[in-house]
């Protein structure tokens, strides 16, 4: 079993974005067909890797796999725009790959973002409340199947960035987030919903990722994803660009 937090997590290292985003593709199929007891639930992540990865998912042969009916596909986190703005991380994900699977409507759930940020963060909430049958999480109860995160240049993971009030949100499980270094306004998952997963999964390419894992891997205090959790496993898919000061 590997860890529940960075410093103790398990890091896989693999050759390129291409094997990462393989690997990453097998291992959601054979954990979504193992899961039998209740829905699949697991949330993405936008960024150039899953791009990647949602284009192998899309793809027919392995498309017609997964037990699509009874997965939920959510967002850990998203840009306060519209569904049709170039850097919406829904529009990028339904393009590539929620178009082209059989995935019912009711189970696609995008961040929304009609209202503030706040109460567009409450909705979202309440959404997965329904889901989850509580307006509490339970340890030993999981939330997510499955979170998908990337890691950003300054350490931030979903929306959750450095020097933002949402690092201290203990309560709500999504919040509205505004970077002082980076555009949108986001809503984002919280630390909580994200600990409450049976596996938190970072997705992370490059040589330009390198320094920043490194810093995350030993929990440096000031990162935000340092700070990520899973009451499961919490594990790094990375390329050996990305891997090259661990």
């Amino acid at each position: 079993m590997s860890g529940h937090d960075v410093t103790s997590a398990r890091v896989v290292v693999l050759d390129d974005g291409e094997a990462v985003a393989q690997k990453m593709a097998q291992w959601l199929l054979d954990q979504a067909l193992a899961k039998t007891d209740g829905p699949f639930v697991m949330a993405l992540s936008g960024g150039s890797t899953p791009k990647r990865l949602f284009k192998m998912m899309a793809e027919p042969d392995y498309a017609s796999k997964f037990p699509w009916r009874r997965t939920h596909i959510f967002f850990g986190d998203d840009r306060h725009v519209a569904f049709t703005h170039d850097d919406s991380n829904y529009r990028m994900t339904d393009e590539i790959l929620l178009e082209h699977i059989d995935l019912p409507t009711a189970n696609m759930h995008p961040i929304p973002s009609e209202a503030t940020t706040e109460e567009d963060a409450a909705t979202y909430q309440a959404t997965l409340q329904e889901l989850y049958g509580s307006e509490t999480l339970t340890e030993g109860k999981p939330l997510f199947d499955v979170v998908m995160l990337g890691m950003g240049p300054d350490g931030h993971t979903a929306s959750l960035f450095p020097r933002q009030p949402i690092l201290q949100e203990r309560t709500k499980w999504v919040a509205a987030c505004t970077p002082d270094n980076a555009p949108h306004d986001r809503v984002s998952l919280t630390y909580p919903a994200i600990h409450s997963s049976r596996s938190v999964v970072f997705l992370i390419e490059g040589a330009g990722k390198a320094e920043m894992l490194a810093r995350v891997r030993s929990g440096e205090e000031s990162l935000p994803a340092s700070h990520i959790t899973s009451e499961g496993e919490v594990v790094f898919l990375v390329d050996k660009a990305a891997a090259g000061e661990l």
